[in-house]
């Protein structure tokens, strides 16, 4: 069913990477709202886009998928048990379910203040590897948006990098939808120097996530190592379960 918008997007980033001269982006599937059975069929999508042997980038180990809000995806995760996927929170994390986060997800991109750092440090299970996490930047500093300055990335990163529970892997941001494509690549420009500095100083800083599905090709001309899909995988979305409720 999602055969033909996966190559699409797959095409769309082989073609970008090739003429920005960079390497393959991964492909984060956005399922935010989607149900569990579109889940599966995406992931096994996923896994048939490899050719035998190879291990693409932009689909490179167990699909991965993009949550918006905890109790969505643990629902999702109940459903899909028997499957082996990867699960990054993409959404804005309240301190009270980090909990709940820490347990579920193999990675949180928007961690944006030292109060969360040490929740999700607290609790991480000691039986799984530590939490692959990203800072989430604010990049336009727009009021309606979380996430941290740019210029607080360093200390943040600098609390991050102290716990043993979780794993620093680098920068996430949503630059301001704005209609002239110049001034969204000069953010996502803004954003790959604000991750060449962190990547400089920590060596396991390896994940720029930035780009949807209407601006792939400017984030990854840019520099993007991880693009965040959704309406172009799974077309328009529908009300999520629940709506209303935050997380």
């Amino acid at each position: 069913m999602y055969a033909q918008a996966l190559n699409a997007v797959l095409e769309r980033l082989a073609a970008a990477a090739r003429d920005a001269g960079r390497p393959l982006p991964r492909l984060l599937a956005v399922s935010k709202t989607q149900p569990a059975t579109a889940v599966a069929e995406m992931a096994s999508a996923l896994r048939a886009s490899i050719p035998p042997g190879a291990s693409a980038a932009g689909t490179a180990c167990a699909p991965a998928f993009g949550e918006n809000y905890v109790q969505e995806a643990l629902a999702k995760q109940s459903a899909l048990v028997s499957e082996t996927l990867e699960w990054h929170l993409i959404g804005h994390l309240q301190s009270n379910k980090a909990r709940e986060a820490a347990a579920a997800f193999d990675w949180v991109q928007t961690v944006d203040r030292d109060k969360l750092v040490a929740a999700l440090a607290r609790h991480r299970p000691a039986g799984l590897p530590p939490l692959n996490v990203l800072v989430q930047v604010n990049i336009d500093d727009e009021s309606s948006k979380h996430g941290c300055a740019p210029e607080e990335v360093p200390a943040l990163a600098a609390v991050i990098a102290a716990q043993p529970r979780l794993l620093l892997r680098g920068l996430m941001a949503i630059p301001a939808p704005h209609p002239d494509p110049g001034r969204r690549r000069d953010a996502f420009a803004r954003m790959k120097a604000l991750f060449d500095a962190l990547a400089g100083q920590y060596r396991q800083v390896d994940t720029l996530s930035m780009g949807m599905s209407d601006d792939i090709e400017l984030a990854v001309a840019e520099g993007a190592t991880m693009v965040r899909v959704g309406t172009a995988l799974f077309g328009a979305r529908g009300q999520r379960p629940e709506a209303g409720i935050r997380d």
